[in-house]
């Protein structure tokens, strides 16, 4: 618990002046409160005595609550700003930290789980650090100041206040230890709660197409019952050591009423002090009765804790390297030499041997069945799998030497999976850089088919396209991301399987466009489409991770082999749907 607690300290030590102006502020304060009894006890043993002199104990009084009432207000505005800020800083590492972060460690930690970690967990981080540290000084304060108090007013009755700690101290402890396991298991269980949810409410439309409705809300019950016993349990460890610490405690309150009222008749203490006494073991007191809380926050902040690092201390996987000598601008040569590559717990490799030279402003289409391999050896190309050193070499140099802003940047990637923002149109399709003219955004919309789109919605590029691109088509996300990559004019374009909701006359149309948009650029995309891969200046045919065949539309037909055959098919279904179609004309007239 400790470890994880000091771990946070780099993000606190920044702002340790207003931690440590509002800890010397709560010490102030506790000076004003502490005196206050002092001048009631100068009053009451006044009147005791038949003097009626109460201006200095009463202006005492009113100085002391007055200038305590504005310490503490500054104490706590110092220590709970300083604790706002470093939960600023805490979710700005751990969202900057998840940007670096690839395939294995999302394959870990689920996106529901890593939300409650960075909601729930930092805020539990700030409550320990604002709340926690208030309650804590003023715990040590109130314990310093009440027994000080009491040991200068009468040494012999503040031993009758002392051998009830002990044992709050030992219950104390041991509660601690189970409070911490509770903790765990509550944020374990709100991160599956959590996990779920995001889940659920990605896959929606699922959910109500296949009438799973009421299955789901089982399963979410279940979730929310076991996050619920966890809570329920923790709350009784919590609650029951909130009532039995201010009772052991209490307990002094008895021996100081009897003990304390017999040196008063012995005249061995005066009333005065005798009052003042029970405002002090009320300072004392009074903070065990949130020990439990300040328990709770430090075993749930060093959970959180410990949460948040198990993040942090993920390296990730992709070494970014900064060398100065790769050229600014890429030119689009690739050259893939020897490539082989396999994924981690995987017996057998995705890609191997793959050689293959790619020249500037050349266009390649590559082919081959489901999980040949296609999507994986485009991700080689901007490094978003570990690309293996000295296989992949972009205008001469190895692509793992390349800066992956710079390699990302000016290879433009457009993965098969389409995302959209919740944002304008215009925003999405120019993400990359927000400030570029409309005139750029509807360029590259009319490039990949959309503009006609469009121009039929109300609010045109201003249109809100919804969570994940909801209010549009498969075809129009598509073509929306396409047009994002088209706009970026990057030397190397690489389009996974970009077409598979596109009809082929728009697809014609969006090919037809790139060869002139990219006459001088180097162009890959993977298709299944014949009609597609004939336009490019090359096809490759993969199967098994390896690349059987290569070449030109019209020299793999005359190769006869795979490729030809997948050619053969499509005419065969597109001749029969041609005829199809003209005999249903036929009858329909």
């Amino acid at each position: 618990m400790i470890r994880d607690l000091l771990r946070l300290w780099k993000y606190v030590r920044k702002y340790k002046g207003r931690l440590i102006g509002g800890i010397v502020l709560f010490f102030f304060a506790r000076v004003c409160e502490a005196s206050i009894p002092l001048f009631l006890s100068v009053g009451i043993d006044r009147l005791a005595s038949g003097r009626h002199d109460l201006l200095f104990p009463v202006c005492g009084i009113v100085v002391a609550v007055i200038l305590r009432f504005f310490i503490v207000t500054s104490a706590r505005i110092s220590v709970r700003r300083a604790s706002f800020l470093v939960q600023r800083d805490l979710r700005n590492v751990f969202y900057q930290h998840l940007q670096q972060m690839g395939p294995n460690f999302f394959a870990r930690f689920a996106v529901g789980d890593l939300m409650t970690r960075a909601i729930a967990d930092i805020q539990l981080i700030r409550r320990l650090i604002g709340n926690g540290t208030t309650m804590v000084v003023i715990f040590v304060y109130a314990t310093m100041f009440g027994f000080g108090c009491m040991f200068y007013l009468s040494p012999q009755l503040l031993l009758v206040v002392l051998p009830p700690l002990p044992i709050v101290l030992i219950y104390a402890w041991r509660t601690s230890f189970k409070l911490g396991v509770a903790s765990r298991r509550v944020q374990e269980k709100l991160g599956d709660l959590g996990s779920h949810v995001q889940e659920n409410l990605s896959g929606i439309r699922t959910i109500q197409a296949m009438a799973q409705e009421e299955n789901e809300q089982r399963r979410f019950a279940t979730h929310s019952q076991a996050y619920s016993d966890k809570f329920f349990e923790h709350a009784r460890i919590h609650s029951l050591m909130q009532a039995i610490m201010p009772s052991l405690a209490a307990v002094s309150i008895v021996g100081i009423l009897g003990y304390g009222g017999h040196l008063v008749l012995t005249e061995q203490l005066s009333v005065g002090a005798f009052a003042a006494y029970f405002f002090y073991v009320n300072m004392i007191v009074q903070p065990f009765r949130v020990a439990g809380m300040i328990i709770s926050l430090i075993q749930r902040g060093a959970v959180a804790s410990q949460r948040l690092h198990q993040v942090f201390d993920y390296e990730p996987e992709i070494e970014d390297r900064l060398n100065s000598d790769v050229p600014e601008v890429i030119r689009g040569q690739i050259d893939i030499r020897s490539l082989t590559f396999a994924y981690p717990r995987s017996s057998h490799p995705t890609l191997i041997d793959i050689n293959l030279t790619i020249g500037k402003g050349e266009s390649i289409t590559i082919m081959g069945r489901v999980g040949c391999g296609k999507t994986t050896l485009l991700k080689q190309l901007v490094r978003l799998l570990d690309t293996p050193p000295k296989a992949i070499y972009l205008d001469d140099y190895d692509v793992c030497e390349y800066p992956l802003r710079q390699l990302r940047t000016q290879v433009a990637f457009v993965p098969q999976d389409t995302f959209l923002f919740v944002e304008p149109l215009r925003a999405n399709i120019t993400y990359d850089q927000p400030r570029r003219s409309i005139d750029q955004v509807w360029q590259a919309a009319d490039a990949a088919s959309l503009s006609t789109t469009v121009e039929a919605m109300e609010r045109k590029m201003e249109t809100i396209v919804g969570e994940r691109g909801v209010t549009l088509s498969g075809g129009q996300k598509q073509r929306t991301t396409v047009a994002r990559g088209v706009i970026r004019h990057a030397p190397v374009l690489v389009l996974d399987d970009c077409f598979a909701s596109v009809d082929t006359e728009t697809e014609d149309y969006i090919l037809q466009s790139l060869r002139k948009l990219r006459a001088e650029q180097t162009t890959i995309l993977v298709s299944h489409r014949v009609s597609t891969a004939k336009l490019s200046d090359r096809i490759l045919f993969m199967e098994r991770g390896c690349i059987v065949e290569m070449g030109t539309h019209d020299e793999l037909v005359r190769l006869n082999g795979r490729y030809a055959e997948l050619d053969r098919m499509q005419r065969e279904n597109s001749e029969a749907v041609y005829t199809h179609d003209r005999k249903s004309v036929g009858m329909g007239s």
